[in-house]
């Protein structure tokens, strides 16, 4: 499976100078946040694959104007193409604002996903904008990694981590890590193109999104949906 990865600066190679030959054979786009609603509309317009995105740090646009014909996937397991994708998007709150969390926020959007990820066996990719602690941040607090994420990878073992946040131009740039959980680490910025193994049959099938049954019908629960099987208490 070849997967196209995009995340906070806009290519010109991808989009001024747009050629279908630039993006044969792409199965998949994911996008780590920060890029304008219209360059993601262009993309899965002209690639005609499915394009999965997580909200950057800067990106309060998607509030009035979401990308259309893209799937957010934030804070939910969403599956495409066999592969189980957890969407986490946002950087470290360094002041107030949206799309910024503290340590203990993110934390307690993962707790919230308990349930989803004991029926789903886990994941195989974590879509977000801001870096793991310790791997790809930097020390500044707005660049600052989330600690919580390397307690998920430690717990769950992710094949893959998708995240953007720290641009080549900050200096002592790394594309890629390696995680001690085994998990692969790629910074998205810009573009870059991976390839995965077709991924195999999951002895799980689960609803494509539990976003909706968990997260919406939890929110929105009434007494006479105690009974309900999709609410996971």
């Amino acid at each position: 499976m070849k997967i196209l990865l995009i995340s906070d600066t806009e290519d010109s190679y991808l989009y001024d100078y747009y050629s279908p030959a630039a993006l044969k054979g792409i199965d998949l786009i994911l996008s780590a946040g920060d890029l304008s609603p219209k360059y993601l509309e262009f993309l899965v317009t002209m690639v005609n694959v499915p394009l999965l995105y997580v909200r950057g740090n800067h990106d309060s646009i998607y509030d009035s104007q979401p990308p259309e014909g893209c799937i957010c996937v934030e804070n939910e397991i969403y599956q495409c193409k066999g592969l189980r994708i957890l969407g986490l998007g946002g950087s470290m709150r360094y002041h107030p604002g949206k799309n910024m969390y503290t340590e203990a926020q993110m934390r307690r959007r993962i707790f919230m996903l308990s349930a989803p990820l004991k029926i789903t066996g886990g994941f195989d990719i974590l879509l977000t904008h801001a870096p793991a602690r310790g791997y790809g941040d930097m020390e500044d607090l707005p660049h600052k990694g989330f600690e919580c994420f390397n307690t998920l990878m430690d717990t769950w073992h992710p094949s893959l981590m998708v995240f953007g946040h720290v641009h080549q131009e900050y200096g002592d740039f790394v594309r890629e890590h390696r995680h001690p959980s085994g998990t692969r680490l790629i910074n998205a910025y810009k573009r870059t193109i991976i390839e995965i193994p077709d991924p195999e049959k999951k002895s799980r099938t689960m609803p494509q999104s539990f976003y909706y049954s968990y997260m919406q019908r939890r929110r929105f629960k009434t007494k006479d949906d105690d009974s309900d099987p999709l609410i996971y208490k």
